[in-house]
């Protein structure tokens, strides 16, 4: 089987590179690749193999871009340190993708995945990688326009401390307790926000991580969170919202 292996940190191509060999000597590493300019161009001129190992941040960029502007029509295992949510929407769009340092189990697992591959499916899920790629590179809201009284201001969504619906009209609160209406609802605001600072912890509230001074167990599997201008009921994470609400501390 021939490999290419994408990767701009070359302590870490030349350990996938030790650990494919010792899982089957007949793996050969036919080329490395530092950057997306220089993949680009490899694949530009035709360069194939039978399995790619693709690292997502190279030194010039996202390493999708090799795939925007090239055909490839290897199969793909993603390598890389970045752990998010963001990952998450590419998880199941290719062979598979392994999180930095690289294990030698992990990687005899995502072999084995391979093995199973139909490359029929393979153009459908570049086209998904793609829309990932999107997804990961989308611009969320940077500010909102608030009026109070005669007075329009804009106000930076790293301000807000916090999203809160109180009678069907959703408030944007900032670290000095002011309260300004805004004409979006949480749902709304779920789609336009960062899900690495925003998380929605019910119904009605939405938080900004660097809101949160401390965070408790609370009766009936529940969580409450220790913040600034909200009142005990509305500090509570839902239930059925805990276990993504510590992924998202963890992450």
């Amino acid at each position: 089987m021939k490999v290419i292996i994408i990767e701009d940190e070359k302590l870490s191509a030349e350990h996938l590179k030790m650990l494919l060999q010792r899982i089957d000597a007949d793996i050969e590493v036919i080329h490395f690749f530092d950057s997306v300019k220089s993949s680009v161009k490899a694949f530009q001129q035709g360069i194939t193999a039978d399995l790619l190992f693709l690292d997502i941040h190279l030194a010039d960029g996202l390493s999708f871009e090799i795939l925007s502007q090239t055909t490839i029509d290897c199969p793909i295992i993603f390598t890389t340190a970045y752990d998010d949510y963001a990952i998450k929407a590419f998880k199941h769009n290719s062979v598979d993708y392994l999180l930095k340092p690289v294990g030698l189990n992990d990687l005899q697992s995502a072999l084995v995945k391979y093995k199973k591959y139909n490359q029929t499916i393979h153009s459908t899920l570049v086209e998904n990688i793609s829309l990932a790629y999107q997804q990961i590179t989308k611009q969320y809201k940077q500010r909102f326009l608030v009026k109070m009284g005669q007075t329009i201001d804009s106000i930076k969504t790293e301000d807000a401390i916090h999203f809160q619906t109180q009678e069907s009209i959703t408030f944007l609160v900032t670290s000095n307790g002011k309260r300004f209406p805004i004409d979006y609802t949480l749902d709304q605001l779920e789609g336009l926000l960062s899900p690495d600072q925003f998380f929605r912890i019910n119904r009605k509230v939405m938080m900004n991580i660097k809101s949160i001074e401390k965070v408790s167990t609370y009766f009936n599997s529940r969580l409450i969170i220790t913040t600034q201008h909200l009142d005990q009921e509305a500090c509570v994470v839902s239930r059925d919202r805990v276990n993504d609400f510590k992924a998202w501390l963890d992450q």
